[in-house]
């Protein structure tokens, strides 16, 4: 089995190098914070005490670290990676850096006949722990072939783009994307905030329509409900679109939306906001047009749980509970370790009612906390409705999650509990017949 070595065990990192440990590759970990490579070493993995030391050994390099500085400086600071690599090996760095600094890296590398492969990632927590990460790769094609075994440990996506950097470029362009989509939503939101329209009717429609996307989708409710801890913080995204946007002059690209995206950001960092969430970006708009862009005020919430409570008025009329089994598709989004955000669809079914929601099944492993977004069947003509898991159960082979609905408006409400009642019945049916 081969050696691995891996430098940078923060959000993502630590459950990165956890699966790589788990599918028995033989580890050893470095951190700046040397606590963290703890749990680490009780589970089996080599303690390093120095960058040197953990690649001294390996076979491939994988680091994780935050940004061109940081990772520059773990090669070639005293004791640094660059000391004791060695011919043959491959080093796969995760991080989100510069295209120049990935192309820089590998052509210093192929100079020590080293391979370097730019494999940033998307996929959030989650992702990382239950190893279905993407990763998106720049370098020789050859050298991702030869050990495609060590990614497919933590991801369940490889992309190969292209050339060294064409992973970094990939990532910037993409979160390009996200920074300008994200201003987007948040404008179109003020303006409706700003004309007095019910902006939990309005999301609706927005989700919906033709400016659906998965940031309205993952930020809405966060706006709505003035939740605006970190999925993804203001500063990085800034930092992100910062290097997008010092990539465009280097290519000469006229790039109008990113410069004004970063701009809006650059307000909010202004505003002390940046260790909060992206979308803690709408308090900008809210200072300049003198209203909140809420469904509710704190103070008027009875409970902790900022999200709506869905209380269904359906009768179960059997004394035993049985599943209903409404075949739905989740729309799952995950955050990456510094940028944007993935998403895929997965199958599940509606399982139950439950005191605050619903309860789904799915064999796809979700955690607590993340949003979701219900899609249900087309006879329904229901929109796509966001829900929050609340609870995770599984049985060994699946996963039961009782999810809380959020913003609902009355006549979806009752549109639900009309299919839901229709689908009831449909099955007491068929048990008689």
């Amino acid at each position: 089995m081969k050696k691995i070595g891996f430098i940078g065990l923060g959000t993502m990192g630590l459950p990165m190098a956890a699966n790589l440990l788990r599918k028995g590759f033989s580890l050893t970990v470095y951190n700046r914070t040397s606590e963290k490579t703890a749990e680490l070493v009780r589970r089996g993995a080599h303690y390093a005490a120095t960058p040197a030391e953990a690649v001294r050994d390996a076979d491939v390099l994988i680091t994780m670290l935050s940004n061109d500085i940081a990772l520059r400086q773990t090669f070639y600071d005293p004791n640094g990676i660059i000391e004791g690599i060695r011919h043959g090996m491959t080093v796969i760095d995760c991080s989100t850096i510069s295209p120049h600094m990935s192309k820089t890296l590998y052509a210093e590398l192929a100079d020590l006949a080293v391979d370097f492969l730019d494999a940033p990632v998307t996929g959030s927590k989650p992702a990382a722990e239950s190893g279905t990460l993407l990763f998106m790769v720049g370098g020789r094609e050859e050298a991702l072939h030869e050990h495609r075994d060590v990614f497919e440990a933590m991801g369940n996506r490889i992309v190969y783009m292209g050339p060294s950097g064409s992973g970094s470029y990939a990532k910037l362009a993409h979160n390009t994307m996200v920074g300008i989509n994200a201003i987007g939503f948040v404008e179109g939101m003020a303006l409706a905030a700003k004309a007095n329209i019910d902006l939990e009717k309005f999301y609706e429609i927005v989700l919906a329509g033709g400016a659906g996307s998965k940031q309205a989708e993952l930020k809405g409710p966060k706006m709505l409900n003035r939740d605006f801890a970190t999925q993804f913080s203001m500063q990085l995204m800034h930092k992100d679109l910062r290097l997008a946007s010092q990539l465009t002059d280097q290519l000469q690209l006229t790039a109008p939306l990113l410069g004004l995206a970063k701009s809006v950001f650059e307000m909010g960092l202004s505003k002390g906001l940046g260790d909060q969430d992206l979308s803690a970006v709408v308090m900008c708009y809210e200072e300049w047009m003198d209203k909140k862009i809420e469904v509710c005020k704190r103070e008027e919430v009875p409970s902790e749980e900022l999200l709506p409570k869905l209380q269904l008025n359906i009768e179960r009329r059997r004394s035993v509970r049985v599943p209903m089994n409404i075949r739905l598709l989740l729309s799952v989004y995950q955050w990456e370790h510094e940028g944007a955000f993935s998403g895929q669809n997965i199958e599940g079914t509606l399982y139950d009612l439950s005191d605050s929601g619903l309860q789904l099944t799915s064999t796809f492993p979700l955690a607590q906390d993340m949003f979701v977004v219900i899609h249900f069947p087309q006879d329904a003509g229901l929109p796509p409705i966001t829900a929050r898991i609340i609870r995770v159960i599984s049985d060994g082979t699946g996963f039961r999650y009782g999810c809380m609905l959020s913003g609902l408006p009355p006549h979806t409400r009752i549109k639900l509990e009309e299919y839901i009642q229709l689908k009831l019945q449909e099955t007491e049916m068929n048990e008689q017949t």
